[in-house]
């Protein structure tokens, strides 16, 4: 399906493994031009940029800005401008995770996933706005979480940066509604993405049960479906937000969970 996206321009954070790699992947798919952002091996990313760029003949960049300094954060979308001289679309990916409980929780681990998961989100935002405002036209997608919506223990920092992702988006939908630009959260439940499959192995050998028991009664207990959700199924929902498709869709969280949280 042509999503009419070709020569188009997207950030996603977090985007060098993973949700955000495959949120890049039906992206480039449909020939927009892509930015890449995230953590890794230099020769890594790099192979993972060209690899990108030569399947689906579009032009691929990386930016190395560190999602806790708003000063990188703008400098990335600075950047992307002055490459491209347009951004259609920016996905606010990044994310990281700590589990503990709330009265032992360090508070260095708190500040920084709300840095990650939640002021990046707003950072980024303030930044791509003016340009997209300019064009008339722009689409935000930021990637919260069922965990958004619902919670559980030992999660306190996550699930309350993943709640205030899904406030953000609607009061800055809210704001451009009439400009041609939409703020839409996506809300997946598990992604078999390679950090849930080493949780998968290590969950396995710390409890003495089968990968298959971890998963159906530990990892995907919440979810009806009992299966996982996959990149290509939330590559699917981005494309309908960023396209004219999606156009009245605004300040929606849309949740991809498998039934998780229709209970």
């Amino acid at each position: 399906m042509d999503y009419g996206l070709r020569g188009q321009v997207a950030i996603i954070t977090g985007s060098t493994s993973g949700i955000g790699l495959g949120l890049a992947e039906a992206l480039a798919q449909q020939g927009v031009n892509i930015v890449l952002n995230g953590l890794g091996d230099r020769d890594a990313i790099e192979a993972t940029r060209a690899g990108l760029s030569a399947r689906n003949g579009v032009e691929v960049l990386y930016h190395d800005a560190d999602m806790t300094q708003p000063h990188r954060i703008a400098d990335l979308v600075s950047s992307t401008r002055n490459a491209f001289g347009r951004l259609d679309i920016l996905v606010n990916n990044a994310g990281i995770q700590h589990v503990a409980p709330v009265d032992e929780f360090p508070v260095e681990q708190w500040d920084r996933i709300i840095a990650i998961n939640l002021t990046s989100t707003f950072h980024a935002t303030k930044a791509a706005l003016p340009p997209m405002k300019a064009a008339g036209r722009g689409r935000v997608v930021n990637i919260a979480s069922a965990h958004g919506l619902v919670a559980s223990p030992f999660k306190s920092a996550y699930v309350a940066a993943k709640h205030g992702v899904i406030g953000f988006t609607k009061s800055a939908a809210l704001e451009v509604a009439q400009q041609g630009v939409t703020v839409n959260a996506i809300c997946p439940g598990y992604v078999k993405t390679p950090l849930v499959e080493a949780q998968i192995t290590d969950q396995a050998r710390a409890r003495g049960i089968s990968e298959e028991a971890v998963m159906r009664d530990v990892i995907l207990a919440a979810q009806p479906t009992k299966q996982f959700v996959t990149v290509e199924q939330l590559g699917g929902l981005l494309l309908y937000l960023v396209s004219d498709a999606g156009a009245s869709v605004n300040g929606a969280a849309l949740t991809v969970d498998g039934g998780w949280t229709a209970a």
